[in-house]
């Protein structure tokens, strides 16, 4: 037995890029909560003309007619720094942090950790309807990103960092940190891995307990629920199905006003003003659809608001945001979907069957979340630890998964990877191990090895190794057993014009020096000798049972290496039936193919 294999690929980098991702995790804290002082000095100069860092809802204004020239005057600004400073500051940040860790590499500007949260800040505080989370999100991104680039790492290790920043960030605003990880995993990552998941892990659990120090601590809407009954079962898969729906609708109409944008006559610095025209003329008809609206999700999750009103917020809050975030203003997608989602569930609880109305508000918002995101169990997760509700998790998990489930089923992409897909990028959001990574080299190479000694002439390889009668392209090249190169047609003809009476042992220098062949390990994982083939344009390479003595035991292909995913084909690809439904006796059949 070899007890070289184990469960993971992974070294002590693992510690110090954990390391590395604890301090991050502390930075994103303190940005966080920067952001937070920033939308709130606005939101305090622009509503109520003051200089002061006082948690004030844009709602309790008195500016009349005048509110809504606020977010216009907002959105202007906003247009301004996206011009002259970075235009990564425009959009609600996850599509920005996905892009980045996908096809840039995981590198950020530091400018974007400047301007993003000022951007941000501006845009919600003079009224837009949108959360903290999304510009927390890139924000931390690039911080992480940005002390990644101060280390000798590997894009795979800068993602880490990025994802980590970005995440920690999440848990300092909403004390969310498992909810974080579990976002992290479901959307940012695209891989679970040990490399990843523990410094994400440690980021949040730092911002977790950093938290209390600097911003708040405990639930940041504490509920009690009472369970569901049996019949809230089919309440909860309705719900996910309306949630569902809605989802698709949202999704829908963002981008189809971002199209109505892009056909405008005017350059795109000047779209977030007219998004804000819009914040502003719903904002007068119903202020608490304005802000971030935390204060109102309360009051919507605790039943203090009556049904009209919960109407009026959800509609206009729908139409401001969707107007707004096609504009390219910035600002997040969470807190407005969670709004949206309670409200929903809030008009529609008193008539659901299965348990008290009070629970639905709750539902609708998780459900809301995971099918608009595609991430269930960060949505049912986020649901618990923002209310602390235990008995909410097996409702909530149903409507989640059932919202989730026709989102896939009638959604092409989410409202996340469109964005990316419109710049020409196509994002495969389902991933699992990879067949090459299961498998070993010695399960897939040949042992039955047809080399040359070092001791044979050029002439004679060359007349029966690649004479007519050539079986192989690449001949191993061997010295008592031990490895000394591979030798091709295009090696041995260079070295045979050059000496003709050479031996071919005079062709490759010493094996454990610098002219140290390319070779595999018999407990490598296919995907490691597949990434050493690409990267060095081979086509084979020998295996050799250790590296300190190069004898060789094997020899893997190209060809080889797609043996694993046969495995796979079958798996997924071929039907099996193996027993029979009948009456009065049990049969075994033979599997259908």
């Amino acid at each position: 037995m070899n007890t070289a294999k184990g469960d993971f690929a992974t070294d002590v980098r693992l510690l110090r890029i954990t390391a590395i991702a604890a301090v991050v995790g502390v930075l994103s804290t303190l940005a966080a909560d920067f952001l937070l002082h920033v939308i709130r000095f606005f939101t305090n100069l622009f509503f109520y003309q003051t200089l002061s860092i006082a948690d004030h809802s844009p709602s309790d204004n008195t500016l009349g007619l005048w509110v809504i020239v606020i977010p216009v005057i907002g959105g202007l600004i906003v247009g301004l720094i996206a011009r002259l400073g970075s235009e990564q500051v425009r959009g609600h940040g996850i599509p920005e942090a996905i892009e980045a860790i996908l096809f840039g590499k995981s590198k950020m500007s530091p400018k974007v950790a400047v301007l993003k949260p000022l951007a941000s800040g501006i845009a919600i505080g003079s009224g837009g309807p949108f959360g903290a989370e999304g510009p927390i999100i890139m924000t931390g991104g690039a911080i992480g990103s940005f002390i990644a680039q101060f280390f000798h790492l590997s894009s795979g290790e800068r993602k880490t960092l990025l994802v980590a920043g970005a995440v920690a960030g999440m848990t300092a605003v909403f004390g969310s940190p498992v909810a974080a990880v579990l976002l992290a995993v479901e959307l940012l990552l695209f891989e679970l891995r040990p490399r990843s998941l523990l410094p994400v892990a440690v980021a949040c659990a730092v911002a977790g307990f950093a938290r209390p120090l600097l911003i708040a601590s405990g639930a940041l809407f504490p509920l009690q629920t009472l369970p569901l009954g049996t019949l809230g079962l089919l309440s909860c898969a309705f719900a996910g199905i309306v949630t569902g729906a809605l989802a698709w609708l949202l999704s829908s109409s963002l981008y189809k006003v971002e199209d109505w944008f892009h056909r405008l006559p005017v350059h795109w610095m000047w779209w977030p003003a007219l998004g804000g025209l819009a914040v502003g003329i719903g904002g007068y008809f119903q202020p608490r659809a304005l802000g971030v609206g935390y204060d109102v999700m309360g009051d919507i999750l605790l039943g203090h608001l009556a049904a009209g009103v919960v109407l009026t917020i959800v509609l206009v809050k729908a139409v401001i945001w969707v107007i707004a975030l096609g504009s390219g203003t910035s600002g997040g997608v969470l807190a407005p979907l969670l709004m949206m989602g309670a409200g929903v569930g809030a008009l529609l609880g008193p008539v659901m069957p299965g348990g008290a109305p009070g629970v639905w508000p709750l539902i609708f918002m998780a459900a809301m979340l995971g099918g608009m995101m595609r991430a269930p169990m960060t949505a049912v997760i986020f649901a618990f630890e923002l209310t602390h509700d235990a008995n909410a998790l097996l409702p909530v998990l149903t409507a989640a998964a059932v919202s989730y489930g026709f989102t896939v089923l009638f959604m092409r992409r989410s409202i996340l990877t469109e964005k990316i897909s419109r710049r020409g990028r196509h994002t495969y959001c389902e991933y699992g191990i990879d067949p090459l990574e299961r498998h070993h080299v010695d399960e897939v190479m040949s042992s039955n090895v047809q080399t040359v000694d070092a001791n044979q002439s050029l002439a004679d390889v060359l007349a029966q190794q690649f004479g007519s009668q050539q079986d192989h392209r690449a001949y191993p090249a061997v010295r008592g057993g031990v490895l000394l190169g591979v030798l091709d047609r295009n090696t041995l003809g260079a070295a045979y014009e050059k000496t003709p009476h050479a031996l071919v042992g005079d062709v490759f220098g010493d094996p454990f020096g610098e002219c140290a062949p390319h070779f595999a390990l018999p407990d490598e994982t296919c995907r490691a000798v597949a990434a050493r083939l690409a990267a060095h344009s081979l086509d084979r390479v020998p295996v050799v049972a250790d590296a300190k003595n190069l004898r060789l035991i094997g020899i893997v292909t190209r060809h080889d290496l797609v043996k694993p995913s046969l495995s796979i084909f079958n798996e997924e690809r071929r039907h099996e039936r193996f027993r029979r439904i009948g009456i009065g006796r049990n049969k075994s059949v033979a599997p259908a193919k």
